[in-house]
């Protein structure tokens, strides 16, 4: 307790140092908390699931049409189900949107169609009722709801199971009431909220075209006790060929499998880009901590007379030491408390700017500074000040006895060893500090470019909503091609709407996919066909979002069912298919019935799947002609969202007032959104890169300022002796920037190394940029200097006779 008094006293005595110190430890501290904290919600947390890393995602890949990782055929699904012997559970879901009526205005859910085990092989227990039956899954209309649908939309109804409720015009039994589940799972905007049975029913596929072998079907497996995810995997090929020996004809017949598990499978993507944000905060704590330690070792040198005397005393060096390390520890403890705060602060911002595209519940704000983040907290400030303390306090209590005590009150910079640590330290900032300005450099060349990028279409004024139709009502092709025309008659009407079209996705939504192949030549078998995005659209579809229509014709209301089938394909598919040639006029076997369509046009590119992914081929048939139960309704006009909305859901109203609008929002807002991780990531680390600038300057002007201060005799004497002020300027700058030089070489290296490391997350970007690499090198080049300029021109005011008296 004494030597904690005394820590404390000497720290109160340096106000200046002890404040610099411990906001700058705070600041690595408060960004490693904020970091972790988020990392600890998304990876490490887990899901609300029983042995959730025991549950596997099981993924159909299909080689020759370049699909990975895409759903699973219902044929595929049951020859697995009954042929395998590996797994104690095997489940599936069909994700859709379902349209509940009789409950106020007709509002859209999300859900999904399940096998009865589903919940079963999640390890979800309902916390009312039951989940499904065995002999549910087929036929019965049952229901299981969430949570939050039971207390906001049935009030918390005491008697909910047995109640009914209608979805999509069918009344269905409330058998169920399972927590709320995770968006990381089952989605998030919204969250879904009903699930019902029947998971082999695809709303406007007939159940021969499901048997063909279309992937629809989330899987997901529990291996037998005993089983690794490395025997499975074993397993599977033989499941593959027999799948692929007894239906020789199913469009998905020589694809394969492969597994995940569901913690790695809800976050595998946002692992690379929050590994280095994690490794980038972990760079500024590291420069906070040379920063500290350089200024430690500046300031336990100068008290060499102090540990001469304790020594004389009796104190033994390990105690000296032992003091010196709680002096550090102490300030770590103090910077870990402010860090803390900052970290609690925030915490909530990094969701605000990712919610886009983070796998977040809707209402998150924040996951706050839990136990664990509290913990991470503490223990890294106290590692912190240990590592950080420990060789400055050994370097002190190293020096010579009858030295320290003949120095009297004479300062000093210390020992040549503690000279070069110091220089050592400054370098190591500067080093770190390029790496990390670089790659942010290259973030934000990159997320430049991808911003950049012609994306096929214009966003501006364009407002996007989705409607789900009830099957019974609309069980064909035929009806549900007349309620799109009817509401896009009845839209165009509207005043103030300038463009409005109904299609079956929008850009950037992905859509489904179909088989394709030209029909001259050796026609490839349909399990070797490529399969390209398809659009389903009505009339005007290229007007309302301004897709050049490049040659040929749009479709029009002559392209009917059961008249010729005719499809729209992009310039690339044209290209790649046709070379030079003009494609119009030619035929094109399309979808795995391998329906003949001429192709009447080609339209301009438009990023369909991803901003950073241009499509070979893309196709656009006539609504009429082919349709599903789902549509997309567009409108371009100066309206605000809201206002839209409210138009656009008022003339359906008077089509259908059974169907609801689902998750309207502007066009721009998803185009945001698909730039959201680029975005997150270019301003975090640029973040991080600024504030390891700003802490490896202060640590270079620190070190410069307290050796000046500690060698003002030295100084002195140099200017009565003759010394001029650019000598003094030319040796305090010297000194101060050779290691600054040193830095500036290891970390070009360095920033080489992690540009192939974060290659993965650059688009259209060289990780070997001579222009960034010159910039930052010059940035920090000008900082140091900067740095060092401030105290060499304080060191040329020192008057050499006050210098000289005190010696």
């Amino acid at each position: 307790m004494s030597d904690v008094r005394f820590a404390f006293r000497q720290l109160f005595k340096s106000p200046g140092f002890t404040l610099l110190a411990i906001l700058t430890l705070a600041v690595g501290i408060g960004l490693n908390a904020a970091i972790f904290s988020l990392i600890n919600d998304l990876f490490l947390r887990g899901l609300p699931f029983q042995e959730p890393d025991k549950v596997l995602h099981l993924y159909a890949n299909r080689n020759e049409a370049n699909l990975k990782e895409i759903s699973v055929s219902a044929p595929r699904f049951m020859h697995y189900r009954d042929g395998q012997t590996i797994f104690s559970g095997f489940a599936a879901e069909n994700f859709t949107g379902f349209t509940l009526t009789g409950l106020g205005d007709p509002v859209q859910l999300n859900g999904g169609h399940m096998t009865a085990n589903y919940f079963d092989v999640l390890g979800v227990r309902p916390i009312k009722g039951r989940t499904f039956l065995p002999n549910e899954e087929e036929g019965a209309d049952v229901a299981v709801i969430a949570e939050n649908f039971w207390r906001k939309r049935l009030g918390s109804d005491p008697n909910v199971i047995g109640r009914s409720i209608t979805l999509d015009g069918i009344a269905h039994t409330i058998v169920g009431v399972v927590p709320n589940q995770p968006a990381a799972w089952f989605g998030a905007t919204p969250p879904a909220e009903v699930w019902t049975t029947k998971p082999f029913a695809l709303p406007g596929f007939s159940h021969e075209r499901i048997m063909r072998g279309t992937g629809f079907l989330r899987v997901i497996t529990r291996p037998k006790a005993g089983m690794t995810i490395e025997q499975v995997r074993a397993a599977l090929p033989s499941l593959d060929q027999s799948y692929a020996t007894q239906y020789p004809d199913k469009i998905d017949s020589h694809g394969f499998t492969t597994v995940k598990n569901l913690p790695e499978d809800v976050s595998g993507n946002l692992r690379p880009a929050f590994a280095t944000l994690l490794a980038a905060v972990a760079f500024v704590l590291l420069i906070a901590c040379s920063n500290v330690a350089n200024l430690l070792l500046v300031r336990f040198s100068g008290r060499r007379r102090e540990i001469a005397l304790r020594i004389a005393l009796g104190a033994s060096r390990a105690g000296v030491v032992r003091l010196f390390v709680l002096e550090s520890v102490l300030v770590s403890a103090l910077a870990g408390i402010v860090g803390a705060i900052i970290g609690w602060q925030l915490v909530p911002l990094v969701p605000r700017m990712a919610a886009n595209f983070l796998p977040l519940e809707p209402n998150y704000t924040g996951p706050g500074l839990s136990i664990p983040v509290l913990g991470f907290t503490i223990a890294l400030s106290l590692l912190t000040g240990l590592v950080m303390g420990f060789y400055p306090a050994w370097q002190g209590s190293r020096g010579d006895l009858v030295d320290g005590l003949k120095e009297g009150g004479r300062g000093t910079s210390g020992s040549l060893r503690q000279q070069r640590f110091r220089r050592i330290l400054v370098g190591a900032q500067v080093a770190l500090s390029v790496t990390l300005l670089a790659g942010a450099g290259l973030l934000i060349a990159s997320f430049v470019r991808l911003s950049q990028q012609n994306i096929g279409f214009n966003p501006h004024n364009l407002w996007v909503g989705f409607v789900t139709l009830p099957t019974g009502q609309y069980p064909d092709i035929g009806s549900r091609y007349r309620f799109a025309d009817k509401s896009q008659k009845a839209l165009r009407a509207v005043r103030g709407f300038e463009n409005v079209s109904v299609s079956s996705d929008v850009p950037l939504a992905g859509g489904s996919r179909a088989l394709y192949a030209r029909p001259e030549g050796d026609v490839p078998p349909i399990d070797k066909r490529p399969a390209a995005p398809n659009h389903e659209i009505m009339p005007g579809f290229f007007r309302t979002w301004s897709i050049p229509l490049l040659s040929g014709r749009d479709i029009d209301a002559h392209d009917l069912e059961g008249g010729q089938n005719v499809v729209l394909i992009s310039q690339a598919g044209a290209r790649k298919l046709y070379g030079n040639e003009n494609p119009v006029g030619h035929t094109l076997l399309i979808t795995g019935a391998s329906i003949p369509a001429e192709i009447v046009g080609v339209v301009g590119d438009v990023r369909s799947q991803r901003l950073a992914e241009a499509v070979e081929m893309e196709f656009y048939r006539p609504t009429a002609q082919e349709n599903f139960p789902f549509f997309t309704i567009t409108v371009r006009s100066s309206f605000k969202p809201d206002a839209a909305t409210k138009l656009v859901q008022t003339a359906l109203v008077g089509i259908d007032p059974g169907v609801a609008v689902a998750q309207p929002q502007a066009m721009d807002t998803v185009v945001a959104q698909a730039l959201g991780q680029a975005r997150l990531m270019m301003i975090l680390l640029g973040i991080f890169a600024g504030v390891a600038l700003l802490l490896a300057t202060i640590g270079i002007y620190g070190a410069v300022a307290y050796t000046v201060a500690q060698r003002t005799g030295e100084i002195g004497v140099r200017m009565a002796l003759g010394a001029q002020t650019r000598d003094i300027l030319r040796l305090i700058v010297r000194q101060g920037m050779k290691p600054v030089v040193f830095g500036l070489a290891i970390g070009v290296a360095a920033a080489l190394a992690v540009g192939r490391l974060i290659h993965s997350q650059l688009y259209q970007t060289s990780e070997y940029n001579p222009f960034l690499l010159s910039a930052t090198l010059t940035i920090l080049g000008v900082a140091a200097l900067i740095a060092c300029l401030f105290p060499a021109y304080r060191a040329t005011l020192v008057n050499p006779v006050e210098a000289l008296r005190t010696e």
